[in-house]
């Protein structure tokens, strides 16, 4: 059984998380996983500034940071635990914006982003970048958060 958690740490309603919890369930499905955890966490532009600063020795403000806990190889549990996803709700909506398109499309994004790198995806290198960004249009595609 998967379990996972969207915590809102701001003030404002976000009506998207609903779907958001769906797309989840989906990307889960379609990932084959099963038995994992983990958190997605909706912050403000300040406080992923104070994570990005604190964590990545950056000092400015981002739209989306994952911890993947399964870097760690002394943690041993009987499901995989694979960290927290921090997205900054203030970053989604502008760049929802920026690129013509629902908030509910760019959270959603930024949440599958954010797992495909718990799960070990990344895109440092071209050929991993092609990897990851072809899987996540495929799943966020055949949910229905299409980009335009």
């Amino acid at each position: 059984m998967n379990t996972f958690e969207i915590i809102n740490e701001t003030d404002e309603k976000i009506v998207e998380l609903k779907k958001i919890n769906e797309l989840i369930d989906f990307a889960l499905k379609k990932e084959k996983l099963d038995n994992v955890e983990f958190n997605i966490i909706i912050v403000n532009n300040e406080r992923i500034k104070q994570i990005n600063k604190e964590y990545r020795n950056i000092d400015r403000e981002t739209d989306v940071i994952s911890f993947a806990l399964e870097d760690y190889k002394d943690i041993t549990l009987p499901y995989r635990l694979l960290g927290d996803i921090y997205i900054s709700i203030d970053k989604a909506k502008s760049q929802a914006v920026d690129y013509g398109h629902s908030l509910l499309r760019e959270l959603g994004f930024l949440s599958i982003h954010g797992l495909l790198h718990l799960l070990g995806y990344d895109h440092i290198k071209e050929e991993e970048e092609k990897v990851m960004f072809t899987r996540q249009e495929e799943i966020l595609n055949e949910f229905g958060l299409t980009k335009k």
